[in-house]
């Protein structure tokens, strides 16, 4: 795989240089309310720029359904790039048409420009090859060189980040060559003990990590809406809290596995339940209960780890060497149920492990709640790469810069 700097060393000045970025950020209307994934690609922008490039940069946002929706336009983004940057970046209001290609067309050296969202065009994300090969043709003419940096789309088979190699000479970004080293120390240079945490709300977003990490990981802790899952696969009563029971047989074959291979596995042993969802947008009390995790009431529902969980698990965390953190304990948007999301964080700025912090929400939630994101080892900006990396699949947008 080509570096960018083996890329600057050769010269980039005056070329037309194709950056596809991961400015999928999160936002209130066209208020951004987390920056993360556009701090991670500046440095790849303003090396190309300084250089003297034509950097014409383009990303994904959202879910759009193949065409332009105001919703979903980058254009908050761009103007947050510019102010990162410090510099003017130019905005094309469609990906491939009149605006785009006179804003590329007008490029000095080393400006920057942004193209909207290119999910706007159905040819990014579409099945059919041909349709892709199509919107990926004509993205080619808008450059001389490609710079893959969208670490949180090389997981797809998309236009921009699988076709679009093909038709162009190729490199590696900074963000995504960072984020590969640092998957290699989970899956291949791991110092152990190695523990891993997992949240969010389905254990069928996370099967596949499991199923590899059990060979791998030293200790296996969960947490957020996938425990109950598992708790319900052991016979405990969950209440009306998430539940996969379709997916009950897996978490007893999982249970089964890591007690064979001598892999802790470790579910919480108090929970924090409500009847009723907390409002996250007025962030109203909530005032809920905290009981055993063996005696969640019928018409209850867990949300949050409880407070023995959150000490069991920063106990399980504070001899590791290497920890991979990925979905959040609870509901963390909500005050009421931050503290077990809140308590992992802490526990991994206080081991001296190398952490990692598996993007998404976790991302999120390590800004949001205030945490020095220099506490951590690393920080992923791809929630859904990395979990596919450990899961030991083949990313098609890694495989597309391997020369």
């Amino acid at each position: 795989m080509k570096t960018i700097d083996e890329l600057l060393a050769e010269g980039v000045a005056g070329k037309r240089v194709f950056v596809r970025a991961d400015l999928n950020v999160p936002l209130d209307g066209t208020t951004i309310t987390d920056d993360g994934r556009i701090r991670a690609v500046v440095p790849t922008v303003k090396a190309l720029a300084d250089a003297g490039a034509r950097v014409v940069v383009a990303s994904h946002l959202g879910r759009p359904k193949g065409a332009p929706d105001p919703a979903f336009s980058l254009g908050p983004a761009a103007a947050r790039l510019g102010e990162l940057l410090g510099a003017d970046v130019a905005f094309a209001t469609d990906t491939v048409g009149e605006s785009a290609n006179s804003t590329v067309a007008a490029l000095a050296d080393g400006q920057v420009a942004v193209i909207e969202n290119l999910r706007f065009n159905a040819g990014e994300t579409s099945k059919d090859d041909a349709e892709r090969g199509a919107f990926a043709d004509q993205l080619a003419a808008l450059a001389d060189v490609y710079v893959g940096d969208g670490f949180g789309a090389v997981h797809r088979k998309h236009a921009s980040v699988f076709d679009l190699p093909a038709r162009l000479p190729h490199a590696a970004g900074y963000l995504i060559a960072t984020e590969v080293g640092v998957l290699k120390k989970l899956t291949e240079e791991v110092e152990r003990p190695y523990a891993v945490v997992l949240g969010g709300a389905k254990v069928s977003d996370k099967l596949g990590v499991i199923d590899n990490l059990l060979e791998k990981a030293d200790r296996i802790l969960i947490g957020g809406g996938m425990a109950y899952t598992f708790l319900k696969a052991q016979g405990h009563e969950v209440g009306i809290s998430l539940l996969q029971e379709d997916q009950i047989p897996v978490c007893l074959e999982y249970l089964a596995r890591a007690k064979e291979r001598g892999v802790e596995f470790v579910l919480p042993v108090d929970v924090l339940v409500s009847p009723d969802f907390p409002d996250l947008k007025t962030k109203a009390p909530a005032n809920p209960s905290t009981v055993a995790s063996n005696a969640i009431p019928a018409t209850e529902e867990g949300l949050d780890i409880g407070p023995e969980t959150r000490k069991l698990y920063a106990s399980k965390l504070a001899d590791a060497a290497t920890v991979f953190w990925n979905g959040p304990m609870g509901v963390f948007e909500h005050p009421d149920y931050a503290e077990g999301t809140k308590a992992v964080a802490q526990a991994l700025v206080d081991s001296p492990a190398f952490s990692v912090v598996g993007g998404g929400d976790s991302a999120a939630a390590v800004r949001i709640l205030g945490f020095d994101e220099k506490a951590f080892g690393h920080i992923s900006t791809g929630g859904g790469a990395s979990l596919e990396y450990l899961e030991g699949k083949t990313l098609p947008g890694l495989a597309a810069l391997e020369d």
